[in-house]
């Protein structure tokens, strides 16, 4: 009696002080992510809960709120409350933010890794999910849980929260078949209890998945850097990297022939950025500039290229061709001029009006030849040799401005949410199961995310350029999961998370949904790399894209300076594994039925 009058006290004061149930809400968010934070910073042997955390003090937050301050989330009937469909909201944007940011990360090299090791990673995923509905079917055929909370064990167990949304309304519409016509509804088909066990299993699921994870790098002795070398090095694999060579003339079938005659320089295969003649200063390099012997050239092209054109003009040599202490230098030009997007670099012709030498453009990390015929897209990096007016008058024309590369064009963000959360909401139908398959506000963003990354630039004549910077990229990823993690935590908290823990089947539902969560992966993740010899990085990515989780995969991008890796791993399987982990309980359900 006291404790209800007490919180009844603390609430209205603090209610009336704020005025404002927003600012409740947006207080405890904001406390559960700092507290998840700090949380997550804590690390034993170098392993720690990462951005987990959050989750784990949403949890006790919202358990407070509920139990102090009278914060519902749910009414004593089971409706939603207004509060709660406030976080309910923010807690899905969140996480639309979250795997949108990383489609548009990963879009760009998406399909490549598809022809690659894409086909293995399915396949896993597949039978992790095969794995885990046997596991939870075993318990129920053994009569240890029930339907309703094998359902929500196994969908809290796999992290997947459009996973519930289909497996309770499949309970529901199989309670009402059930009960057409007066007939008796079986025990078990109460579709409240799934959302109820579903909270017992995702937090440490959750955990389980980071577990496993850590498990795996203790046991093959994984170094986390080395693997993120390894995954550069094969990502690298069959693209031909650029290198330079300085040659000296002593072929005297070319004196007085130019720069241009030299083999590869023509077709545009080698690139001579720069020309020393014997005695004399360092220069840009022309194509009409006629050789003398003993002149030196810096070449830039494939290894196979240049040693071509080396035979062919005279010998390598080591003299020191670097622009340092001379009246030339070296930049590299970022291309922010939306309106030269879609041109061939031929057409702005910086060699002939500004007097440069383009020796490679980078795209991406990746180094390419210059040929006249290459199309530019935004954030493309062009690397000349020139006097410093020259390049800063070049710069002007292909923009070369980091703020306006690094500043954030919401609408094409705005556009690409729009068009992912109606791709999202298609209904896929499935001969004999009631509700229709979706992406869902997850898995349509993440694919439109990935296609506008890949090809939205060209769908749109180059108009609208649909990548982000890296910081807004983190930025997104960050606050999406954080926010989506926080209010997940809330939410349980505040819906009687501790009193099901302590003082009713909590504990057991947690147990067997961590079998049904920890025993998959663990398999399966041993066998990717000692069978399939899958880098580190991207397993568990793809371990991720199986239970597609969002905390697990921050987790992993943590690990590593680069995410791209742990991103790869999980946007291969999370499409797939998304219309799969939606399908799986409606027909655990109807298997169920059958044997009633």
């Amino acid at each position: 009696m006291r404790r209800g009058i007490f919180s009844a006290v603390c609430f209205s004061t603090l209610n009336t002080f704020l005025m404002s149930s927003i600012a409740i809400i947006t207080m405890a968010i904001s406390l559960g992510a700092v507290l998840g934070i700090l949380l997550g910073q804590l690390k034993f042997r170098g392993v720690g809960l990462g951005i987990g955390g959050v989750l784990f003090a949403g949890i006790v937050v919202g358990h407070f709120a509920h139990y102090y301050m009278g914060f519902d989330v749910k009414s004593a009937t089971g409706e939603v409350t207004a509060e709660g469909n406030i976080l309910h909201y923010v807690q899905e944007f969140g996480l639309i933010l979250f795997v949108y940011a990383i489609g548009i990360k990963v879009g760009p090299s998406f399909f490549s890794s598809l022809r690659g090791q894409g086909v293995k990673l399915i396949m896993w995923a597949v039978i992790i999910i095969l794995g885990g509905c046997g596991i939870a079917l075993t318990l129920f055929m053994c009569g240890i849980v029930p339907v309703d909370a094998m359902i929500g064990m196994y969908t809290g167990a796999i992290t997947n929260t459009p996973a519930l949304g289909a497996g309770s309304q499949m309970i529901s519409d199989m309670a009402n078949a059930f009960g057409q016509n007066g007939g008796t509804v079986p025990d078990g088909f109460s579709a409240a209890v799934v959302p109820s066990a579903y909270a017992m299993a995702y937090p440490f699921a959750v955990v389980s998945l980071l577990l496993v994870m850590v498990l795996l790098r203790i046991i093959f002795g994984i170094k986390v850097d080395k693997a993120g070398e390894d995954y550069a090095a094969s990502k690298a694999a069959g693209k031909p990297s650029l290198s330079v060579m300085n040659v000296r003339v002593k072929n005297s079938d070319f004196f007085g022939k130019t720069i241009g005659d030299i083999p590869g320089v023509a077709s545009g295969n080698v690139v001579c950025s720069r020309y020393k003649p014997e005695g004399g200063d360092l220069t840009v390099a022309q194509k009409s500039q006629v050789l003398s012997e003993n002149d030196t050239v810096h070449l830039v092209g494939l290894s196979s290229d240049l040693s071509e054109a080396m035979k062919a003009i005279g010998s390598a040599c080591k003299d020191c061709m670097t622009t340092h202490g001379s009246h030339i230098t070296v930049r590299h030009l970022l291309v922010t001029n939306r309106g030269i997007c879609g041109s061939k670099l031929g057409s702005l012709e910086l060699e002939k009006r500004f007097n440069l030498s383009v020796s490679r453009v980078i795209r991406a990390g990746i180094q390419m030849i210059p040929n006249p015929e290459f199309i530019l897209a935004y954030g493309d990096e062009i690397n000349v040799i020139g006097t410093m007016d020259n390049v800063t008058a070049a710069g002007k024309i292909v923009g070369n401005s980091s703020v306006s590369y690094n500043r954030v064009g919401m609408m094409p963000v705005f556009i690409g949410i729009f068009l992912g959360i109606l791709l999202g909401s298609i209904p896929i139908p499935v001969p004999g199961v009631p509700a229709p398959m979706k992406l869902g506000l997850a898995g349509g963003p993440l694919v439109m995310a990935i296609l506008l990354a890949r090809f939205g630039d060209t769908w749109t004549g180059n108009r609208i350029h649909w990548r982000l910077p890296p910081a807004a990229i983190a930025t997104f990823n960050s606050l999406g999961i954080t926010l989506f993690l926080t209010i997940v935590g809330i939410s349980a908290g505040a819906s009687g998370f501790w009193e099901t823990l302590t003082e009713g089947p909590g504990l057991k539902w947690m147990a067997w949904a961590t079998l049904i969560s920890f025993i998959p992966i663990m398999v399966v993740g041993i066998l990717m790399i000692k069978v399939s010899h899958i880098n580190y990085l991207v397993a568990c990515g793809a371990i991720a894209g199986s239970y597609t989780d969002p905390p697990a995969l921050a987790y992993a991008n943590g690990m590593y300076k680069d995410a791209e890796a742990t991103s790869i791993g999980y946007a291969t399987v999370y499409p797939f594994v998304m219309f799969l982990r939606i399908l799986s309980p409606q027909i655990m359900v109807i298997i169920c039925a059958a044997m009633l």
